[in-house]
Protein backbone atom coordinates (compact mmCIF):
# COMPACT_ATOMS: atom_id res chain seq x y z
CA UNK A 1 0.00 0.00 0.00
CA UNK A 2 1.32 3.66 -0.77
CA UNK A 3 2.43 5.67 2.46
CA UNK A 4 -0.26 8.26 2.36
CA UNK A 5 -2.75 4.89 3.61
CA UNK A 6 -0.49 4.67 6.85
CA UNK A 7 -1.98 5.92 9.68
CA UNK A 8 -0.42 8.13 11.89
CA UNK A 9 1.69 6.84 14.67
CA UNK A 10 2.89 3.75 12.27
CA UNK A 11 5.94 2.26 11.26
CA UNK A 12 6.26 0.25 8.02
CA UNK A 13 9.18 -0.66 5.64
CA UNK A 14 9.87 0.71 2.41
CA UNK A 15 9.35 -2.45 -0.17
CA UNK A 16 9.07 -0.63 -3.47
CA UNK A 17 9.63 2.89 -4.62
CA UNK A 18 7.22 3.89 -8.20
CA UNK A 19 8.05 6.85 -10.54
CA UNK A 20 10.04 7.85 -13.18
CA UNK A 21 14.11 7.38 -12.36
CA UNK A 22 14.31 11.25 -11.45
CA UNK A 23 11.92 10.99 -8.33
CA UNK A 24 13.46 7.51 -7.25
CA UNK A 25 17.10 9.31 -7.15
CA UNK A 26 15.35 12.32 -5.51
CA UNK A 27 13.58 10.13 -2.93
CA UNK A 28 17.10 7.84 -2.49
CA UNK A 29 18.91 10.75 -1.50
CA UNK A 30 16.66 11.92 1.64
CA UNK A 31 16.63 8.55 2.73
CA UNK A 32 13.70 6.70 1.03
CA UNK A 33 15.28 3.29 0.38
CA UNK A 34 14.13 -0.24 -0.02
CA UNK A 35 13.98 -1.67 3.41
CA UNK A 36 14.40 1.43 5.47
CA UNK A 37 11.74 1.96 8.56
CA UNK A 38 9.44 5.54 8.02
CA UNK A 39 7.51 6.27 10.28
CA UNK A 40 4.25 8.70 9.35
CA UNK A 41 4.85 11.55 12.32
CA UNK A 42 1.71 13.49 11.16
CA UNK A 43 -0.52 15.00 8.58
CA UNK A 44 -1.49 18.55 8.03
CA UNK A 45 -3.54 19.55 5.10
CA UNK A 46 -1.93 17.33 2.51
CA UNK A 47 1.35 17.29 3.54
CA UNK A 48 2.67 14.03 5.34
CA UNK A 49 5.65 14.72 7.81
CA UNK A 50 7.47 11.22 8.02
CA UNK A 51 10.66 10.17 10.06
CA UNK A 52 13.36 7.94 8.05
CA UNK A 53 16.81 7.28 9.14
CA UNK A 54 16.45 9.71 12.28
CA UNK A 55 15.09 12.62 10.08
CA UNK A 56 11.87 14.02 9.78
CA UNK A 57 11.14 14.90 6.30
CA UNK A 58 7.67 16.73 4.92
CA UNK A 59 6.71 15.42 1.75
CA UNK A 60 3.39 15.69 -0.61
CA UNK A 61 1.05 13.22 -0.54
CA UNK A 62 1.61 12.87 -4.55
CA UNK A 63 5.03 11.97 -3.33
CA UNK A 64 4.15 9.46 -0.54
CA UNK A 65 1.78 7.90 -3.36
CA UNK A 66 5.08 6.65 -4.60
CA UNK A 67 6.27 5.21 -1.53
CA UNK A 68 5.14 1.61 -1.45
CA UNK A 69 5.41 0.10 2.40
Amino acid sequence: MPLSMVNTGEERYIKRIGGKSETKTFLESLGFTVGSMVKVVSVISGNIIVQVKESRIAISREMANKIFV
